[in-house]
């Protein structure tokens, strides 16, 4: 199993300028393949709306996009879904060259008896219109905004789905939500779609942040590409017309049954210290859960050991409660003789709950050092905020929601809502640091240009004491790492992440509000069959 494939809208361009000048493939084989596909996914996917012909709309412009939704319409014409009576056709204008993609498709639909028409602003819907719009206004030709008859088309679109007063249509984009691309800021008109058909490889820019939740229910539509000329993608991009492309231009889709392959199972015979050994530091007054949350994270995705370094005065709030975590007050405290240097760590985390006093920067140049030593370093929280004036050394990794990070680095948080790859890049390295962006959409980048995107969308995960459990999730696996002898915080952050997305979406959590300790307690069960080594069970 691999990864997804994620790309820029520029590397769209050239893919499929290399199909048709290197492999053969003109642009109507493309188009005709395209639309088939993406019909043939969405009616796999709701059968229930094809049990009788739907009302069918298609918004179009003069493109690509606007092609393939025709074809898709044509395909359920031919294939008996749908019917001429019960569809229709709203073009941005009519096409300039009619032997063009779209020029031939109007002509063949309208020779199927479907009603072809002009944009007009006026356009409305009756009620027993309500059915599948399919949007074709742009797509991966567009750069900036929209504007003129198309952004009105879009906006118009977005009325008619927003409509409460009766049932409102099912808005389907093709590829890609019109007026979204990489170039995309907040205010810019963008439709608001239940369902993307995102043809792969799949755009970069639907999981943007501040775009992901105008493109609905993602449902990937492969087979259109040879799949030799979207895997060179990962090696040399010269295939690519010569050039060798920016990093920011190639990234990975990442989901839990690729990520948990990254990790070795466990062996059987094993004992604690080979699942790695984590040193926590975290809590402070008022924020004991936040330790407490953190280590159990640790614990529960398979750390052998795991010690929470605290303050005296928290520190027996913590002890009684620990179970099987080692918790330590930190040095220099009255309580006595303490075991807080029995064990060197496989990995620290620092941060949770933890506070900004000048202690705290002590521990941080104590903890940066053995950062460069190779002993991998997590800062999430307060830890991060400390940090921000570092550079490190190519073994922490920093795990920030927008917000902090919006701190950390002054980019404003627009930026990193609407274009957060390449200013992740930039800082990853700058800084020599790996980063997991924590929002309903999480982004890793690495210091030598790999990043990848890890789809959320799962609100009982936003919740207070979620990002320090996932801090835990990643102490526990860089730690394991570190035994195994191949350190790779961007494959740690991945595991880490797509697990706790997974966990957070499975059947017993998503349909209600959770603990954050419950996310715990199924995140064991999840790493738990990845991970364990049950050949004698």
């Amino acid at each position: 199993m691999t990864a997804g494939k994620l790309v820029s809208m520029e590397r769209s361009r050239k893919i499929d300028k290399e199909a048709q000048t290197l492999w053969g493939f003109n642009s109507f084989a493309l188009i005709e393949a395209a639309g088939r596909s993406c019909a043939q996914v969405f009616e796999k996917a709701y059968p229930r709306l094809f049990a009788n012909p739907p009302r069918l709309i298609v918004f179009a412009g003069t493109g690509n996009n606007a092609a393939d939704a025709l074809v898709m319409l044509r395909y359920w014409l031919l294939s008996g879904s749908a019917a001429s009576c019960s569809s229709k056709i709203i073009m941005s204008r009519f096409p300039d060259d009619e032997a063009s993609p779209v020029g031939f498709l109007v002509s063949s639909l309208r020779k199927m008896q479907v009603p072809v028409s002009l944009w007009d602003e006026s356009f409305s819907l009756q009620e027993n219109e309500k059915g599948i719009i399919l949007d074709g206004i742009s797509g991966t030709g567009v750069r900036g905004s929209l504007e003129g008859v198309s952004a009105q088309m879009a906006e118009k679109l977005n009325t008619l789905a927003g409509d409460q007063g009766f049932q409102k249509p099912l808005v389907v984009s093709v590829d890609l939500p019109s007026g979204l691309s990489d170039e995309w800021k907040t205010g810019m008109p963008i439709v608001k779609a239940d369902v993307t058909l995102a043809i792969e490889p799949q755009k970069s820019c639907l999981y943007n942040p501040g775009a992901r939740s105008y493109c609905g229910i993602i449902l990937p539509v492969g087979g259109i590409f040879p799949r030799e000329l979207t895997d060179s993608m990962r090696g040399d991009a010269s295939s690519l017309q010569g050039a060798m492309s920016d990093p920011e231009e190639m990234g990975e889709l990442l989901e839990w049954e690729y990520c948990r392959t990254l990790l070795k199972r466990i062996p059987a015979d094993v004992h604690k210290y080979q699942r790695g050994a984590v040193e926590i530091r975290a809590g402070s007054r008022g924020c004991t859960g936040a330790a407490f949350i953190s280590a159990r994270g640790a614990q529960t995705t398979g750390a052998g050991l795991v010690r929470l370094v605290v303050d005296p005065e928290i520190y027996p709030i913590l002890a009684s409660r620990a179970a099987g975590i080692m918790v330590s007050p930190s040095e220099g405290s009255a309580q006595g003789d303490t075991p807080v240097n029995r064990f060197q760590p496989d990995a620290l985390l620092i941060g949770p709950g933890w506070g900004r006093g000048a202690s705290r920067e002590k521990q941080m140049e104590k903890a940066l050092a053995k950062e460069k030593s190779g002993t991998p370093l997590i800062l999430d929280a307060d830890g991060i905020y400390l940090a921000r004036d570092l550079i490190f050394h190519g073994n922490a990794l920093l795990t920030p929601h927008i917000g902090e990070f919006s701190v950390f680095t002054g980019i404003p948080v627009e930026g990193l809502l609407c274009q957060p790859v390449p200013l992740l890049l930039k800082i990853a390295r700058e800084k020599k640091v790996f980063i997991l962006l924590k929002s309903h959409v999480m982004i890793i980048a690495a210091p030598d240009g790999r990043w990848g995107i890890i789809d959320g969308m799962a609100p009982n995960l936003a919740s207070g004491g979620s990002g320090d459990l996932l801090a835990g999730f990643c102490a526990a696996l860089s730690a394991r790492m570190v035994k195994e002898g191949r350190l790779d915080l961007y494959a740690c952050a991945a595991a880490a992440a797509s697990l706790f997305v997974r966990a957070g979406k499975s059947e017993k959590l998503a349909a209600r509000f959770t603990d954050p300790l419950e996310l715990a307690d199924k995140a064991a069960d999840l790493a738990g069959a990845a991970w364990s080594n049950r050949a004698f069970l």
